[in-house]
């Protein structure tokens, strides 16, 4: 599977489905996630001063969702306005991923008949389960990290979400997320880009709930 299909996964209670994060975080973080899937395809890169993204090989992709998303990076960008651009939808495509590979269906229904709400029944439990092994052994100290683990724990890190998707030590977890993020567990272009997107995630849940509160209050 992919990042943004693994973050998601995390995301959810294995053994309910219940999302355990708000909405915001987790459209940000898959919108990170995406991007970095992107970098990793050599589909996009800095431009050479290093402060925004671009697409440089617009050759397509084979996954319909990864291509659908690439074409959404129309001119160079910063990286949280490329997170702001992607972050449409991320969630229903993503689920929509998982759903086509039978890790889980998506149910939907109406609360008191009225509002539209989604439940996920997970039915392949074993692949929740391995993907949250092996994030949680790496930032429970156990394991050391690699590029896809120490991906998905920045991401978590970006949105302060390591302590509520695995039971431990807030402050210690944290404190190990916060040392994965500045290790030494990717190539240089793929750690540049996670360094950037984690920034962009991260200034991007800032912004949409200073937004959020702001139409609230008026």
């Amino acid at each position: 599977m992919m990042l943004p299909e693994d973050l998601m996964l995390l995301f959810l209670d294995e053994e309910d489905g219940r999302v355990l994060m708000d909405s915001t975080s987790i459209h940000n973080a898959l919108a990170g996630a995406v991007l970095l899937e992107l970098v990793k395809s050599g589909r996009v890169a800095f431009e050479p001063d290093g402060k925004k993204l671009a697409v440089v090989d617009p050759s397509p992709l084979r996954n319909e969702f990864l291509q659908e998303s690439l074409s959404r990076i129309t001119k160079p960008m910063k990286p949280q306005r490329a997170v702001e651009k992607l972050r449409n939808h991320v969630r229903d495509n993503v689920m929509a991923q998982l759903e086509g590979q039978g890790v889980l269906t998506v149910e939907k229904s109406k609360t008191l008949g009225i509002f539209p709400t989604k439940r996920y029944v997970i039915r392949d439990h074993q692949a929740v389960s391995e993907i949250r092994d092996l994030v949680g052994n790496v930032a429970l100290g156990y394991r050391a990290p690699d590029e896809r683990t120490g991906a998905l724990i920045s991401l978590l890190y970006a949105v302060k979400g390591l302590h509520k998707v695995f039971k431990g030590d807030k402050r210690e977890m944290n404190a190990r997320a916060k040392e994965i993020s500045a290790g030494n567990w990717a190539g240089v272009a793929v750690k540049k880009a996670m360094e950037a997107v984690q920034a962009a995630v991260t200034a991007a849940v800032v912004a949409s709930t200073v937004a959020a509160t702001s139409g609230g209050s008026s």
